[in-house]
C-alpha cells in the first residue's frame, strides 16, 4: 500500500484530489486557492516513505518531511472524511518564498481509511509495475477527441513534414489516392472529421526552402480551407492536367512518390493513378519522379511532443483494461473460459468508446503433472494456471499493444511459485538488455543481433520479435526480429536494414523462457510486450511495465 496524502491547513488553502490524468511517473493534483485550481505538478510516490510533489517551471511546491512528532489536534481531510495521525511538515513555495504549513501524516489507521476510500477508484489494485490512476475514467466524447487530434496535426504538418523533406532530399511530395482506396498515409494528413478520400484526392507538399518553409496544396475537387490551398480552380481542365501545371510552375527537382517494393506504408500510389501522372507529365518531370518510402515512413513513425505525452494516458488506459479482466470481477476460476475473456476485453473495450486493432487472445500454461484434457477443458481457467494475454487499443489515432501474465492462486497461495516470479524477473532483465541497446543511428538488425548476443551471454533465453508502434499497431520503422527468416514475417529482413530515428515508438516484445522448479523443471515462456518511446535520452517505457505477476484469487 502506498502513503499517499491529502493536506488541509485552513480555510484559502486547500489540496483539490482530481483523477483527470496520470503523469509518466504519477498522479496529477491541483492546488486549490479561493475557489480557483492551480495545478500543482507531478507527484512522486515512494513506499511508506517521504513524498514529494514538484516539476520545474511551476509556482506550487510541496515538500513533506518523514513523521516526526504526534500532532493529535492537527486535521487531514481525506476524501472528505476527517482523520489524525502521526505528524509531517509540509512547506508550500509561492512566489519563491517557503511558506510552512500544518504538520499532517498517515498512521495506520488512516492508511486503513485511505485505502477503503480509494478501493472505490482502484478497485482492488495491486503494485505491479504502472501507476495505479484510473485513466479509463477519462476519455474524451468525439467531438473533443477531434480537436485534440487537429491540434497535434497542425503541428506535425508543421514541424515534422519540413525536416522529413528535407531529410530525404525531396522538394515536392505527392500523395495521389482514390476514395475507399485510400493511400496509408492519406488519414494522417487530413483533419477531422475527414472519414475517407473524395473522389481522387491529391495532395501536394512543396518545400520552397527554411525561410518560406513548405507550401501545403489541394489538388482535389473538394477544397480543405486552412490546411491546403486548392490548386484546382479551372474545373474546365482535367484534374491531372491541373496538376502538372502546379508542378510545371514550380519545377521540383525531385518529385516523391509513394512507391515502394520494401515497405506498404510507402506504396499507396496505385497502378493507374501513377499511369495517369506519368501521362500528363512531360519527360522532363517525369524523370524526376523518386521514391518517397522513407519520408512517408518517417512521417508515420514520429511522435509530436503532444502525443508523446498523452501516449503515456492512451497506454495507461491499456493497464487499466488489463488489470481489471486479469481480477475476480471477470474470472471465476474453473468456471470462466479464455473465450470468456477475449469477449469480455471486446465488449469492453466498445463500451469505452475505443477501438481494437486486433482480437484480444487470452492463452493458459499449466503444470503438465495436471493431466490429459479435452480441448474444452483446456481453456476453462484453473487455479495454478499462468495466464498470458495479448491486447491492443486504440486511442486519439495511436495503438497500444501489450502483453502482461497473471497466475490464480491456489487455495491458501498468497504468491505465485518462486519459480514463475523468476521467469518474469529474467523476462525483465531481457528487456532491460534490449531496450539498453537502442540508439539512435543503428538498425534493427543490428539492434536485434547484439541484444541477443548480450541476453544469452548472462544465461538467458529469449527470443526477440519487435516492432515498431504508433498510428498502426504494426507500425512504420525499423522491426526487430531475432526469428529464423522462414518463420518471420516475408520481406522482414529488408525492413530492418531502416535505422532508428527519435521519437519513435515500439512494442517491447520477446519471448524469455525460465525452467519451472515447482512445475518439476517445466519451460515456462514468458510473453513479454510493453510499450515504450526512444528519445534523444534514451529507450523507456512509456506508462511503465509488469514488474509483479497480477493475481487471481
Amino acid at each position: 500500500m502506498y502513503n499517499i496524502v491529502f493536506l488541509y491547513s485552513d480555510v484559502n488553502y486547500k489540496i483539490g484530489f482530481f483523477l483527470t490524468q496520470r503523469f509518466y511517473h504519477g498522479i496529477s493534483f491541483y492546488l486549490k486557492i479561493d475557489g480557483t485550481l492551480h495545478p500543482i505538478t507531478r507527484i512522486f510516490i515512494q513506499r511508506m516513505g517521504d513524498l514529494q510533489l514538484s516539476q520545474p517551471g511551476k509556482d506550487w511546491i510541496f515538500e513533506t518531511i518523514s513523521p516526526t512528532e504526534e500532532s493529535p489536534g492537527e486535521k487531514v481531510f481525506i476524501g472528505g472524511i476527517l482523520v489524525r495521525g502521526m505528524g509531517s511538515s509540509f512547506q508550500m513555495k509561492e512566489g519563491g518564498v517557503f511558506m510552512s504549513m500544518k504538520r499532517y501524516g498517515l498512521g495506520l489507521g488512516v492508511l486503513l481509511v485511505l485505502f477503503l476510500l480509494l478501493g472505490g477508484i482502484f478497485g482492488s489494485a495491486q503494485d505491479y509495475g504502472v501507476p495505479l490512476v484510473k485513466d479509463s475514467q477519462n476519455i474524451l466524447p468525439e467531438r473533443e477527441r477531434a480537436q485534440v487530434k487537429n491540434e497535434w496535426l497542425k503541428w506535425r504538418l508543421e514541424h515534422i513534414i519540413p525536416r522529413l523533406m528535407r531529410r530525404e532530399g525531396i522538394d515536392m511530395w505527392l500523395v495521389i489516392n482514390r476514395e475507399y482506396n485510400e493511400d496509408p498515409v492519406y488519414m494522417s494528413l487530413v483533419p477531422e472529421p475527414t472519414m475517407n478520400a473524395r473522389r481522387t484526392s491529391i495532395l501536394i507538399f512543396h518545400d520552397r526552402g527554411p525561410e518560406k518553409g513548405v507550401e501545403r496544396l489541394s489538388g482535389s475537387y473538394y477544397g480543405m480551407e486552412g490546411w491546403y490551398k486548392s490548386t484546382w480552380k479551372d474545373k474546365s481542365k482535367k484534374q491531372f492536367e491541373s496538376l502538372a501545371d502546379v508542378i510545371e510552375e514550380r519545377d521540383p527537382q525531385k518529385i516523391g512518390i509513394n512507391v515502394s517494393s520494401t515497405w506498404s506504408f510507402g506504396d499507396g500510389l496505385t497502378a493507374s493513378l501513377k499511369k495517369k501522372l506519368e501521362k500528363a507529365l512531360s519527360p522532363r518531370y517525369t524523370r524526376r519522379l523518386v521514391s518517397a518510402e522513407n519520408l512517408c515512413v518517417g512521417w508515420l513513425e514520429t511522435r509530436s511532443p503532444q502525443e508523446l505525452s498523452v501516449y503515456r494516458h492512451i497506454c495507461g488506459i491499456a493497464h487499466d483494461l488489463i488489470a481489471e479482466f486479469y481480477s475476480n470481477r471477470v474470472i471465476t476460476p474453473g468456471i470462466t473460459t479464455t473465450d470468456d475473456v477475449v469477449w469480455w476485453i471486446r465488449q469492453k473495450i466498445t463500451d469505452l468508446g475505443l477501438e481494437t486493432w486486433f482480437q484480444p487472445s487470452i492463452s493458459i500454461q499449466r503444470n503438465h503433472k495436471e493431466g490429459a484434457e479435452s480441448e474444452e477443458e483446456k481453456k476453462v481457467i484453473r487455479r495454478g494456471d499462468l495466464l498470458h494475454c495479448d491486447v491492443g487499443v486504440v486511442y486519439l489515432g495511436l495503438c497500444t499493444d501489450m502483453q502482461w501474465q497473471a497466475y490464480v492462486c491456489r487455495k491458501g497461495e498468497e504468491e505465485a511459485p518462486e519459480g514463475i516470479q523468476k521467469a518474469l524477473r529474467r523476462a525483465n532483465r531481457v528487456a532491460e538488455i534490449f531496450m539498453n541497446e537502442f540508439k539512435a543511428g543503428r538498425t534493427g538488425q543490428e539492434i536485434t543481433d547484439s541484444a541477443m548476443e548480450k541476453a544469452t551471454q548472462e544465461g538467458l533465453r529469449p527470443l526477440i520479435y519487435s516492432h515498431p508502434l504508433g498510428l498502426n499497431g504494426h507500425a512504420a520503422g525499423p522491426p526487430m526480429d531475432a526469428r529464423p527468416r522462414e518463420r518471420a514475417p516475408e520481406g522482414i529482413g529488408e525492413e530492418m536494414k531502416y535505422p532508428l530515428y527519435p521519437n519513435t515508438c515500439y512494442a517491447i516484445e520477446f519471448s524469455s523462457t525460465t525452467q519451472v522448479p515447482e512445475w518439476g523443471n517445466q519451460d515456462v515462456r514468458i510473453g513479454f510486450e510493453e510499450d515504450g518511446v526512444f528519445t534523444e535520452e534514451g529507450c523507456r517505457f512509456i506508462d511503465g511495465h509488469q514488474t509483479r505477476l497480477l493475481l487471481i484469487r
